[in-house]
């Protein structure tokens, strides 16, 4: 028997959240009826939403839709923290985000949503030892939306990565939980130096526009990278850096930073 909506809404308010909103922009805009509908109303869930909405951002004359939805739908089924992280991600963005008002933005228009679930499908692949499959994700997720993340390397739940343009995170970086950043921001190694050599970022940092954070370097738990900043040096847990190179300028002004999404600071 067929699940009615009001089941759905109790199992998965996030969906049936989108749904809902998908079916109110059928209505209210002809011309995005069918968009609504192959993206999201088609669907019996989000897992089966995304691998859509994935495949047809990857496929290529190297790898077609048909191919790149099994295997996302391969991830999904067996892993299913890949669904929880992506709910999580949508979470984020419409709390962090003004300029998200819908549940179901993220999952159709917002780049930095769509790589970052590439990516966990890559990263995925790399745990499975489908390296060279891993590596296709990456190299067709930095053409298609300039985001380059390591299939290698970790990344939590609850990110919000914003504009997400010229987005580089390298092989051992890690990523914690609630993390908010913005565009053209890098974590990087600082040469050739092979081996544990990315930064850790810990749980609620916010990382500013432009900012470049190089080598293995931890980031304390909720603080605040100015944007354009170049952090060489470890950053202590609950403060602000900003310069380059980046050094200490105050206190972080709240419990999470990546949360509030403030980024404006007063030297001391």
């Amino acid at each position: 028997m067929a699940r009615t909506h009001a089941s759905i809404a109790r199992v998965d308010p996030v969906w049936s959240t989108i749904r809902s909103e998908a079916e109110l922009v059928a209505a209210d805009e002809p011309l995005m009826a069918s968009l609504m509908h192959a993206g999201i109303l088609h669907h019996g869930s989000l897992e089966r939403a995304l691998s859509f909405r994935i495949a047809q951002k990857l496929a290529s004359p190297e790898m077609s839709d048909l191919i790149l939805r099994e295997i996302v739908d391969e991830a999904y089924h067996w892993d299913p923290r890949l669904g929880v992280a992506a709910r999580a991600d949508i979470l984020a963005v419409f709390d962090r985000d003004p300029a998200c008002h819908r549940y179901l933005q993220p999952l159709l228009f917002f780049k930095g949503f769509q790589a970052l679930q590439c990516y966990r499908i890559g990263h995925w692949l790399w745990q499975e030892r489908r390296k060279d499959m891993a590596y296709f994700i990456q190299m067709r997720t930095s053409e298609v939306f300039g985001v380059d993340i390591h299939p290698a390397a970790e990344m939590g739940h609850g990110i919000m990565i914003d504009h997400a343009h010229s987005i580089v995170i390298g092989e051992t970086a890690v990523v914690g939980n609630n993390v908010s950043m913005l565009h053209s921001v890098t974590l990087g190694g600082t040469g050739k130096e092979d081996g544990d050599r990315h930064p850790k970022i810990r749980n609620g940092v916010l990382i500013g526009a432009g900012a470049k954070i190089l080598g293995n370097i931890e980031i304390g738990h909720c603080s605040r990278i100015a944007a354009g900043s170049v952090v060489l040096k470890a950053v202590p847990n609950n403060v602000t850096v900003a310069g380059v190179p980046a050094r200490v300028i105050g206190d972080a002004p709240c419990a999470e930073p990546s949360r509030t999404m403030d980024q404006l600071f007063f030297e001391i």
